[in-house]
């Protein structure tokens, strides 16, 4: 095990050419190395790495990974010393290499300590590593320098070397292994065992030192006699002795509360063979030779680890009575266990991906997305994937599990109901955000509370995007439940009568509307309407329905009907008649999913109304027999609904308002805006092409929750007559 810094001795001293030649081995002349390794020289000093980036290339560079995994490295220090841009970095590196020190850069600024006898919450900052990069390379490097960052802490004795090996054995360590790369783990483990446990460690060490001479030549002589076994067989095998870690010897004792001596298993040989069939075949002709102990024996070639380990292990009984370790793998099975992702990643510009990589990150997406024990994680697999979860920090660093697209609301419910219930704000980062922003893996979130006051109703409302969780929603919905019923009811019938007024629904069967949405009573509906168990958005949907014909919530875009034109593929059907020319009436401007009812013209076919016109209720008695019963196809087209905006004046209010009819994909026809000179206020009219009243409410809702908006609605017949 090396702990000496290699800046100290190897690396400082060379010229940036041989540097080059160090780096980049035989592949001769490579000019982006020239100029990371120049970054890295220039910008160590002022970027306040404790660890220098040539010490973590070395280390990388013995896992044999790629040129833009060791570039990535070498350009931390110049990203942390501000002196290369990201646009720099692109022109003179390529994308991939500036989005993986990005990375990089993220991974190496946090800190990422689990609090102190909670498993689940070092899973969770596990899974938070992988989820907060796309290119697992970055976890790769960031292992690399938490080991550089464990030697010079062990060498120099420094004071958060104890918080330091913590979080590696708790997080980092953990997941090198789960990344099946043995190399660094090993290390890792036991140079944290060094500073955390320094006479333990002592201990173990002096022991295995002072009966070293005596063990190495009994596993000499044993490795001797195996590889002439294997050689009278016919077999090529290379068979080597295999050190014992001291961390993994501390745990065993302390697992089996055993001393040194009393270990079994401090004598270790491995067999390196060529193809899969011989590893079985050295199986057999170990047990013959010597007796095995059957406990001992484990097949992870059939039944490989979930990070992809692969090899027998056996354990005999050879001279004297002793107990030797065996473990049989092929040369590739021995590179993945040494050096796991980093011996199979090889990014080639225009190039695939190797698919053992792909295997490999597979296999351990599998272990990190379970809540479960390890011989559990597969069979939970089919829940979700990593990139479907959001992994953030409390501001005392715990981390809580959310689905993408989760909000600090969310957030808030996540840590308690009442934090949920009182919030009121929050901060990411140290930045404060809307409570619809959604979060990121890796930010810490605080959230700002209020003694009074509780949960707001537009919360439930899924066009708004405050809550993306069934949790959140849920406890909203219980809290307004456990209001009063009486205000719950008056609370109802105010946002159906908002809401029918909004969309300019003047007639309303609140009967059959509270049937179509399940319930037996007008009341019953009003009531859940309050509590938020019901929202308006359900009862515009339900509000779009014709009696006769439903109309599909999503639908794709089709041309307006024109005046004088006939519809044509059904986008109005004429009870008992086909073919006639039809329009729709000026007056009203009926929207798909209205009411409506058709007035048979002179000359001009079907003039199609909404049922509530005003025009149509005033129709004179003699001109009823001309009224023919119409209702929407299947495929409504899209059509022009005019609406008023009543608002305070501010800078971008016009801006914000286009943005929601862009963001929700909806065509803005016409826009005309008054400002009072006086008092400022805006009166606001604008035309937009719309599918359905659902779509219309979400509008209405989106625009409504804008700042100094005081209402939205559709523009009836009056304003038009006022106008």
């Amino acid at each position: 095990m090396r702990h000496s810094l290699l800046t100290d001795q190897k690396l400082q001293g060379m010229e940036r050419s041989a540097l080059v030649r160090h780096f980049a081995g035989t592949a001769g002349p490579d000019l982006q190395l020239t100029a990371a390794i120049t970054h890295a020289l220039d910008s160590v000093e002022e970027s306040g790495l404790q660890t220098h980036p040539l010490d973590v290339a070395e280390i990388l560079r013995g896992l044999n990974v790629d040129r833009q995994t060791l570039i990535a490295t070498l350009l931390i220090p110049a990203v942390f010393a501000r002196r290369l841009t990201r646009d720099q970095m692109t022109q003179q590196f390529g994308e991939v290499v500036t989005r993986l020190t990005e990375n990089v850069s993220e991974l190496v600024r946090r800190r990422f300590e689990a609090p102190t006898g909670r498993p689940e919450q070092a899973e969770r900052l596990r899974r938070m590593l992988l989820a907060m990069v796309d290119d697992v390379r970055a976890v790769l490097i960031k292992l690399a320098f938490r080991l550089q960052n464990l030697r010079r802490a062990a060498k120099r004795d420094e004071p958060d070397a104890a918080l330091l090996a913590q979080e590696t054995l708790d997080v980092l360590a953990p997941l090198a292994n789960r990344l099946g790369i043995g190399s660094l783990k090993w290390e890792m483990e036991d140079l944290s065992l060094r500073i955390l446990e320094p006479e333990a460690y002592r201990a173990i060490a002096n022991g295995l030192d002072a009966n070293r001479r005596a063990r190495e030549a009994y596993v000499d002589t044993f490795t001797r006699d195996l590889q002439k076994a294997l050689e009278t067989e016919g077999v090529q095998a290379r068979v080597y002795g295999r050190p014992k870690h001291i961390y993994s010897i501390w745990r065993k004792m302390q697992k089996k509360q055993l001393v040194l001596e009393e270990l079994t298993d401090l004598r270790a040989t491995r067999v390196i063979v060529d193809d899969l069939s011989a590893c079985y075949t050295v199986l057999g002709i170990v047990h013959n030779h010597w007796p095995h102990l059957p406990r001992e024996f484990d097949d992870y070639i059939a039944n490989p680890k979930d990070n992809g380990y692969q090899s027998l292990h056996t354990a005999v009984i050879g001279p004297e009575g002793k107990v030797v370790e065996v473990q049989i793998r092929t040369r590739t099975m021995h590179d993945f266990a040494e050096l796991g992702v980093a011996a199979h990643w090889r990014y080639k510009e225009g190039g695939r991906e190797d698919k053992a990589l792909n295997r490999a990150i597979a296999s351990l997406r599998q272990l990190l997305e379970s809540g479960e024990d390890d011989q559990n994680l597969l069979e939970e697999f089919q829940s979700e994937v990593l990139h479907q979860r959001v992994f953030v920090l409390t501001p005392r660093g715990e981390v809580l599990d959310l689905p993408a697209g989760a909000t600090p609301l969310d957030f808030a419910y996540g840590v308690h109901t009442e934090v949920g219930h009182h919030c009121r704000g929050a901060k990411v980062d140290g930045r404060i955000v809307p409570l619809t922003y959604r979060l990121r893996s890796g930010q810490r979130v605080e959230i700002l509370t209020t003694r009074e006051g509780g949960p707001s109703r537009d919360w439930l409302n899924p066009g708004l995007g405050y809550l993306q969780t069934t949790r959140g929603r849920n406890k909203v919905r219980s809290w307004f439940r456990q209001q009063n019923q009486e205000e719950h009811l008056a609370n109802g019938r105010s946002l159906l009568d908002r809401e029918c007024q909004r969309l300019g629904v003047s007639q309303l069967d609140q009967e059959d509307l509270a049937t179509r949405l399940g319930y037996r009573r007008p009341a019953d509906m009003l009531i859940a309407l309050g509590a938020g168990d019901l929202t308006t958005a359900q009862v515009a949907q339900k509000l779009q329905v014709d009696a006769a014909i439903p109309i599909p919530a999503l639908r794709p875009r089709r041309r307006p009907v024109r005046d004088g034109k006939p519809a044509g593929g059904g986008d109005i059907h004429i009870r008992g008649v086909g073919g006639l020319l039809t329009s729709l009436a000026n007056c009203c401007n009926p929207v798909p999913g209205d009411p409506i009812i058709g007035f048979i013209t002179r000359g001009k076919g079907v003039s199609v109304h909404r049922r509530d016109c005003v025009n149509i209720l005033r129709l004179p008695e003699e001109k009823h027999p001309r009224l023919i019963p119409v209702s929407w196809g299947e495929e409504a087209p899209t059509q022009s609904v005019d609406m008023i905006v009543e608002a305070q004046d501010r800078p971008g209010l016009l801006r914000d308002i286009s943005n929601v009819f862009a963001n929700a994909n909806v065509n803005l026809l016409a826009v005309q805006t008054q400002t009072h000179p006086v008092d400022r206020s805006v009166h606001m009219e604008l035309t937009a092409e719309v599918e359905s009243l659902s779509q219309l409410s979400g509008l209405f809702d989106r625009i409504q929750a804008l700042p100094n908006v005081y209402s939205v609605r559709r523009r009836s017949t009056v304003d038009r007559a006022r106008r």
